[in-house]
């Protein structure tokens, strides 16, 4: 059998296209979704139970269709959730809302495209002459497709070391992937931990930690030391930015910080930049998106990826009791000593050398740079030169319209990608609200593309 349409993942981004597929694509068409995760489209991040895990954009802005913006808050309200549009909803909520929807839009089968899921990895892709590709699975099957959107993600990025600097009898305590969460019960109640890493992921662990018990000493260390911002209890209304015509990027953020200095609250000129974020990247050179990357991005994740107010306040009272240390500096070592590890640093902005004693390491460091070092597929596609690198290492080189470019700098018919790994070309394409937009706009572009050959009726509300 040959799918019209082939998904190859299975977190947000494979679950956003299976949804608007399903809404766009004629009765007559096949799709095949192709994924190892169990928790289809929750992934690790939407699977959780733990009430403290929140999202970090309100409810009102989480539904994933873009056209029908209220639909997660009023699932929410009929599960009996006394909610508003500003609240932070848990993020075990927004996976359960991901599959009921899913659920609603396969219960019609006579009026919905067929949609078969295929658990299984996809290692290696060829070109078919007539059929589009043809990917090979670890089950020992294969598929066959007209369409594919690759929605893999991107991996974990390594501790920021070099695995022969870190003594080989501390690895059983080092946690390279902290959202495998069977390592919270092996913690004793006083450890010490350090965690690499200060972003989202980093208070999630945290307070993970707090709510097994856990009262031991918390070191975070990250070259810039900086933590996310929290939201406001109200929301500041957003602020239209006052960008100047140059694209510099020194020019373009002192424009930010003289809009906030003359009385504009900052999150209301982060967020009224938002619906300008991606014309804005594309509008940049290689040499201003690496100074961005290199200058102001950690700053940019702080002030632009707020944590909900609940979370910060808990976070907070750990830092002030000294709980929670946050250290800024460029790890040099992790040593064995008689009960664990010594990690050395060095303080940032001087040469002196600092250390602290760690029963447990924990890589909270984020996603990688070159978004394909978790995938055999990604990989084997670009050795046969069916996919290129941006040149920035965000992802796969895509175009506007999320068609996958060839080496020869030309779109390939029918291959697409989309989420993390479309990050050089969209920039900011990690969070619901954008993959939700991108998700609608691949389906409708496929949709056309079958509607040329089928008739289409309409489609599913």
């Amino acid at each position: 059998m040959t799918y019209d349409v082939a998904i190859v993942g299975s977190g947000f981004s494979a679950i956003a296209l299976t949804i608007n597929l399903l809404r766009f694509l004629p009765s007559s068409a096949s799709i095949a979704v192709v994924g190892d995760d169990p928790g289809f489209g929750r992934g690790t991040a939407y699977r959780t139970e733990f009430y403290l895990h929140r999202l970090n954009v309100p409810a009102a802005r989480m539904s994933v269709f873009p056209d029908r913006p209220d639909d997660f808050v009023e699932w929410l309200r009929q599960q009996g959730r006394a909610v508003f549009a500003e609240d932070f909803a848990s993020r075990g909520d927004y996976g359960l809302y991901l599959r009921d929807t899913l659920a609603s839009l396969l219960r019609p089968r006579e009026r919905r495209a067929h949609v078969d899921f295929i658990k299984a990895k996809a290692t290696a892709c060829v070109e078919c002459e007539h059929d589009g590709l043809v990917f090979c699975l670890d089950n020992t099957g294969e598929l066959k497709a007209r369409n594919i959107i690759l929605a893999l993600g991107v991996g974990n990025a390594d501790l920021p070391l070099p695995k022969d600097r870190i003594d080989g009898d501390i690895h059983s305590r080092i946690v390279e992937n902290p959202w495998r969460l069977g390592w919270l019960s092996r913690v004793g109640r006083r450890d010490e931990i350090c965690v690499f890493g200060s972003g989202l992921t980093m208070i999630d662990q945290v307070l993970s930690l707090r709510a097994q018990g856990h009262r031991g000493r918390i070191h975070v260390l990250s070259r810039r030391g900086l933590v996310p911002h929290p939201h406001p209890s109200r929301r500041a209304a957003p602020v239209p930015p006052e960008l100047p015509e140059s694209r510099e990027i020194s020019a373009l953020l002192g424009a930010l910080r003289r809009q906030v200095k003359n009385g504009a609250d900052w999150r209301g000129v982060v967020d009224g930049l938002r619906p300008q974020t991606q014309a804005l990247w594309q509008s940049l050179g290689k040499e201003q998106r690496s100074r961005f990357l290199r200058h102001a991005f950690a700053w940019w994740n702080i002030h632009r990826h707020r944590i909900a107010p609940e979370v910060f306040t808990r976070f907070e009272a750990l830092l002030k009791d000294g709980t929670v240390t946050v250290h800024a500096g460029y790890l040099k070592s992790i040593e064995s000593d008689a009960d664990g590890a010594n990690i050395r640093y060095r303080r940032r902005g001087t040469q002196d050398i600092a250390a602290f004693h760690a029963d447990w390491i924990v890589n909270c460091t984020g996603m990688e740079r070159a978004g394909i070092g978790h995938s055999p597929l990604l990989q084997a596609m670009r050795d046969r030169k069916m996919i290129v690198m941006d040149e920035l290492g965000l992802g796969i080189r895509v175009d506007p319209q999320s068609r996958v470019i060839d080496p020869d700098g030309k779109p390939q018919p029918g291959l697409f990608a989309a989420g993390a790994l479309t990050a050089g070309q969209f920039w900011e394409i990690t969070a619901v609200p954008d993959i939700r937009v991108q998700a609608m706009a691949l389906a409708e572009t496929i949709a056309a593309k079958i509607a040329q050959t089928t008739p289409r009726p309409a489609r599913i509300a």
